[in-house]
C-alpha cells in the first residue's frame, strides 16, 4: 500500500506537469518573470473570458452567474467557485471589469504546502518575504503568495496599490472627521 505522503508528492508532480502543458507565453508573464496566469486564467482578463475559462476547466465547478457577486465599491465583482481534485475553492476579484486577484485554496488532502512551495522556489527563486504564515514572490507588476494552510494568490500589484491608496485617502478623511468630532467636546 502506498504511503500517503508519497502519493501526495506524486500527485503534486502530476499537477505541475499538467500545468506546464498550459505554459504561459511571454505576454502572460510580468516583465521580470513571475506568472500572471494559472492554466487558462489570468490577471487582467475580463469577466466573460473568466466565466468561459472556468466552465471549460475541469478543476472548477463553476455554476455560471450565480457564482458572480457585484460589490458596492467602484465597479468591483467577485467570482467564487468550488473546485474539484486539487482545488477546494477559488476566488477572483475584478475591478473595472478586469481580474486583479486570483486566489486558489488547495485541497491539503491531495497536495501539500511543501510541494507547492518547492515548485515555486525552483521556478522563481527564493521568495522576497518568508514567514510562518506565507511565502511571497514580488515584482513591480505581480505579487504571488503561498499562504498557510494552502492558498495560492496572484495579485496585480498596480491595481491593488491603487485601491490601497484610495482607501487611505478615505480613511484620512474619516480620521479628520473623527478628530473634529472629538474637538467639539
Amino acid at each position: 500500500m502506498m504511503n500517503c505522503k508519497y502519493l501526495s508528492a506524486v500527485l503534486a508532480i502530476m499537477l505541475f506537469a499538467c500545468a506546464d502543458i498550459y505554459a504561459q507565453d511571454e505576454s502572460e508573464e510580468s516583465s521580470d518573470g513571475l506568472p500572471r496566469q494559472f492554466r487558462e486564467l489570468s490577471l487582467g482578463m475580463n469577466l466573460d473570458d473568466l466565466k468561459t475559462s472556468l466552465i471549460k476547466d475541469g478543476y472548477f465547478n463553476f455554476r455560471g452567474d450565480r457564482d458572480v457577486s457585484f460589490l458596492p465599491s467602484r465597479e468591483q465583482s467577485l467570482v467564487e467557485t468550488t473546485g474539484s481534485s486539487f482545488i477546494k475553492r477559488a476566488f477572483f476579484q475584478l475591478r473595472d471589469g478586469a481580474v486583479f486577484i486570483m486566489a486558489f485554496t488547495l485541497n491539503t488532502e491531495v497536495i501539500d504546502h511543501y510541494s507547492v512551495f518547492t515548485q515555486f522556489t525552483e521556478k522563481y527563486g527564493k521568495p522576497a518575504q518568508l514567514d510562518p504564515g506565507a511565502a511571497v514572490w514580488e515584482t513591480e507588476e505581480t505579487r504571488i503568495a503561498i499562504e498557510r494552510p494552502l492558498t495560492v494568490k496572484y495579485i496585480d500589484k498596480k491595481i491593488f496599490d491603487d485601491i490601497v491608496g484610495e482607501s487611505g485617502v478615505v480613511e484620512s478623511g474619516h480620521v479628520k472627521l473623527r478628530q473634529d468630532f472629538l474637538n467639539d467636546f
